[in-house]
């Protein structure tokens, strides 16, 4: 018959352990947390009190025992939407191949204290370090942290000496799809916008402004989307009415898939007279008709990168963190865009 703990039903303990093998808790202890120092007479005899007793060293134990849970805790936005699930799906490969569980809490958009609640409920779970990913602007965060964390896609907001932060790169992203169209020969570039509370809406919309004046290019007047295809086709349909339009930049493929219905619909052909452009690269931008000429969000170099700096923080944190490099610009150039072939009316 398998043995059970002291108490009926319940789990095994250390102390449970220690009975079985004839030593004590802290040996159970040195033991199973592979310290030196224990003879191999002890250490099999306490291998095989656990074995037989089902018993398995808990997280709290190990903290205990070595001042770290190996956990990262995560603060994100509770949404589908690509990027952010993009992201969090890239911070979990990096920090599972770094050797760190993750603890994930989410937040609700329109909840000023979500932020600071999550990073809050993580402190209390002993994690090493914290990710925040957190899309939107709530306002200021008044929070002191006393573990590393890393900042994703948005300005650093908490108070604490091991900050890090780390873009995706989004304003260099939306120069470097603004700048196709207008190397293509497109006098101006419309940009259709996200919802500006969110960090990464504004740095697109800082690019697409940063590459017309570069150029000295006096800006369109903005278009504001609210990330879903079908505000880019209502867009599209207000643009295909008006006919001054040559090139737009979308700050999402889902809205610049809307732009392109609209506009087809309505007689106007992409690229030969509207061309657009995307922002993503989303499976299904390339199996589109046409095909989204897009930018593509490095998440999982973003992710790699940042974790490597988070980690490096909680491992050593006597050593001074470099800013996270700057991520690749990887333009797609597929069959939704071409040189204009009429004039602006």
């Amino acid at each position: 018959m398998t043995r059970t703990g002291g108490r009926a039903g319940s789990a095994p303990r250390s102390v449970d352990v220690a009975r079985l093998a004839g030593v004590s808790q802290k040996t159970v202890s040195r033991v199973l947390n592979g310290e030196r120092y224990v003879s191999e007479d002890v250490r099999r005899r306490v291998l095989a009190a656990a074995g037989e007793l089902g018993y398995r060293l808990n997280s709290a134990a190990r903290a205990l025992a070595s001042g770290r849970t190996r956990s990262i805790g995560v603060v994100t936005l509770g949404t589908a939407l690509y990027g952010p699930a993009s992201l969090l799906i890239g911070v979990e490969r990096a920090a599972r191949d770094a050797g760190y569980a993750l603890r994930v809490v989410n937040t609700l958009e329109g909840d000023p204290e979500g932020v600071a609640g999550a990073v809050e409920s993580l402190l209390e779970q002993g994690v090493d370090g914290i990710v925040v990913s957190e899309p939107i602007d709530e306002g200021p965060v008044s929070l002191s942290v006393d573990v590393p964390v890393l900042v994703l896609g948005a300005p650093a907001a908490f108070g604490g000496a091991r900050t890090i932060a780390a873009g995706v790169g989004a304003e260099l992203l939306a120069r470097a799809a603004t700048g196709h169209l207008l190397d293509l020969g497109h006098a101006t570039v419309h940009h259709l916008a996200g919802p500006q509370r969110w960090f990464a809406a504004r740095d697109r919309l800082a690019g697409w402004r940063g590459a017309l004046a570069a150029r000295g290019i006096e800006e369109p007047a903005v278009l504001q989307g609210d990330w879903s295809a079908a505000s880019g086709y209502a867009v599209g349909r207000e643009l295909a009415a008006r006919g001054d339009c040559t090139a737009v930049f979308a700050a999402n493929d889902d809205m610049a898939i809307g732009v392109i219905r609209a506009l087809t619909e309505a007689g106007v052909r992409v690229p030969d007279d509207v061309s657009v452009v995307g922002f993503d690269d989303i499976p299904v931008a390339a199996y589109v008709t046409p095909p989204l000429t897009t930018v593509r969000q490095p998440f999982d170099a973003v992710a790699r990168e940042g974790l490597r700096l988070l980690v490096q923080a909680i491992e050593k944190p006597e050593t001074d963190q470099p800013p996270a490099a700057d991520p690749p610009v990887d333009l797609i150039v597929r069959a939704s865009t071409a040189p204009p072939r009429r004039a602006v009316n």
